[in-house]
């Protein structure tokens, strides 16, 4: 399995690029094309499909949303079709954030996805999401979380707080500063 590909876009198209490596040609599907410069050298992370008579190349601009893409591609009956929609229109911490709300609404905004899929996203996945993007948004707060959590508090609720928290401070201030803010 490929982690990325890096080189020259070569192509853009409204649901895919081509990017050059090594003198060979990748056609990778992609949620937002015109998010990659042509002509310019990139690091696209690439999920490879493989089906009976399928095998294709899925690419993100981020590590993000590759991992909420193959979270995706594991509740049931939902595909790479479904879910590069749904990335190419939605923000990944806006769909994160729907799915733990159970904002049905939201999901259900994206081609394809009625009622039937929007639950099972939901059901497979709430209280999931959260967990694995809080390495992306901890952002040195590691000891915080871990304390905080030991104190009960919940992952969602400490998220909400670290962009006030200031991580040059000692371990106990930066407590003393997140119960502050928790107890509000």
């Amino acid at each position: 399995m490929y982690s990325y590909i890096k080189g020259i876009v070569t192509e853009t198209e409204a649901n895919y690029i081509v990017v050059e490596t090594g003198g060979v040609g990748y056609f990778i599907f992609v949620p937002n094309p015109f998010a990659f410069t042509l002509n310019e050298e990139t690091k696209v992370y690439v999920y490879n499909h493989i089906r009976e008579d399928e095998n294709s190349l899925y690419g993100f601009k981020t590590k993000e949303e590759k991992e909420l893409f193959l979270k995706l591609l594991n509740v049931k009956g939902v595909g790479p079709k479904l879910v590069m929609p749904m990335l190419a229109t939605g923000s990944v911490n806006g769909i994160i954030d729907a799915i733990d709300r159970e904002n049905i609404l939201y999901l259900k905004k994206f081609p394809k996805v009625g009622d039937k899929v929007a639950r099972q996203i939901i059901l497979d996945l709430k209280g999931k999401l959260a967990q694995s993007t809080t390495d992306i948004m901890t952002g040195g707060f590691e000891e915080l979380i871990s304390v905080l959590e030991g104190l009960g508090y919940k992952t969602n609720d400490i998220k909400k707080i670290l962009p006030n928290m200031d991580s040059n401070k000692e371990i106990e201030s930066q407590v003393k500063d997140a119960l502050k803010l928790l107890l509000r």
